[in-house]
């Protein structure tokens, strides 16, 4: 009995032990522990650096009475299933769902003690925001090509011989060949992921120098992380600005935000996560898919170039790199832009339902800010719906 306890006690301690060593070999792992898959809330527990609002705010029209046929309007959810949106809504755990046709804001829907002025993070969203910001850095010359090598704009990175070849455009299109584990396939490949980890590390530049190269540059499509926060990284360094006060004084200022904006650090003063931890407003964010809407004019003036809005959200003779969903959506520039059917409108996409839908074609603006969504892609149905343009979905 003796020696079975004298085995158990060593076994234990040999455990915590264990347990310690890994901690202290990768203590972002206690943050993954302790958050585990974050929610609205989780940027709170990390630096913040504000984006401070618009002296003058652009206020979008409000009827007296809304539209209330919206709720019974039926849409397909994630398993296919025809419901009306008001029971998609509620089971998506949408806290926010705002539509807005020219200029106007149709329907409006709030859950959990949301409004349109909530500040909350949109997740990968945030990757669709970088690559505005990088658009401009381009068109202003701080950026002299996306054919340059990101090394060009952090030397330090060349202590790592994966970034050696590595471009600007491989980064924008999500094929710089970096290696990135996603945190699908179970509870325990989830807890060491790279998603994980790149989301709760609190010293970005320490991981991306022991990254490895595992595909040519430019040759092999992955969604991941890495990339635009090397794009985050590369525009700080270009412009001499952190991300949050290029954002502020190059769109935020321009297109009048109502509301202060945020974006997450991996420390004071560190890396900004420009994958995913951007805070804003639902009210706000429409009025970054106004300017898109308008070929990047505000009141006039060009915020954003024209030729890099076309750029962005048309794949043109490019060959997709992704299909997401029946609508084929590819991944683009960090936009989800749909290859099937009736092309044009484009969004984008945050895990847990974030959502800033575009149409082009009837001028509307869909924000959708949820706790897990329900799935499908009911936005273009909605936009056709208003519009009074006939829609459906394709036959399986």
């Amino acid at each position: 009995m003796k020696t079975i306890k004298k085995i158990l006690l060593i076994f234990i301690c040999a455990f915590f032990l264990s347990l310690f060593g890994l901690f202290v070999w990768r203590p972002y792992l206690l943050k993954v522990l302790k958050y585990r898959t974050p929610n609205a809330e989780t940027y709170k527990a990390f630096p913040q650096e504000l984006v401070y609002k618009s002296d003058s705010a652009f206020h979008f029209i409000r009827p007296v009475v809304q539209r209330n046929d919206l709720d019974t309007l039926h849409v397909l959810d994630g398993e296919n299933r025809s419901i009306p949106l008001k029971a998609y809504l509620k089971n998506g755990a949408i806290n926010a769902f705002l539509v807005i046709r020219n200029d106007t804001v149709l329907y409006e829907r709030y859950d959990k003690g949301y409004s349109d002025r909530t500040l909350t993070t949109i997740f990968s969203g945030a990757k669709s925001m970088i690559s505005i910001l990088i658009g401009q850095a381009l068109s202003e010359g701080k950026i002299k090509s996306l054919n340059y090598k990101v090394t060009a704009y952090i030397p330090e990175l060349k202590a790592n011989p994966a970034f050696a070849e590595i471009t600007l455009k491989n980064l924008l299109d999500m094929k710089s060949g970096l290696d990135f584990q996603d945190a699908t396939g179970g509870i325990l490949k989830a807890f060491f992921s790279d998603e994980a980890k790149y989301y709760y590390t609190d010293d970005v530049k320490a991981e991306l120098m022991k990254v490895r190269l595992v595909n040519q540059p430019g040759t092999v499509w992955k969604y991941k992380s890495i990339d635009p926060i090397l794009l985050g990284w590369v525009l700080k360094k270009a412009t001499g600005q952190s991300v949050a006060q290029y954002f502020q004084s190059h769109l935020w200022q321009k297109i009048g935000a109502e509301y202060n904006a945020t974006w997450g650090l991996d420390q004071v003063n560190g890396i900004t996560n420009t994958a995913s931890r951007f805070q804003v407003t639902a009210i706000d964010w429409a009025k970054v898919a106004r300017l898109y809407l308008n070929k990047g004019k505000y009141n006039g003036k060009q915020v954003v170039p024209e030729n890099w809005v076309n750029q962005s959200v048309n794949i043109g003779s490019e060959k997709p790199a992704s299909a997401k969903g029946w609508q084929q959506s590819a991944h683009h520039y960090l936009w989800w832009i749909p290859q099937k059917g009736e092309k044009g409108d484009y969004t984008a996409e945050g895990m847990r339902g974030q959502r800033l839908y575009i149409d082009p074609k009837t001028n509307t603006i869909i924000v959708q800010f949820a706790d897990h969504g329900a799935g499908n892609y009911p936005y273009r149905k909605i936009s056709r719906y208003l519009s009074g343009l006939p829609f459906s979905y394709p036959k399986s």
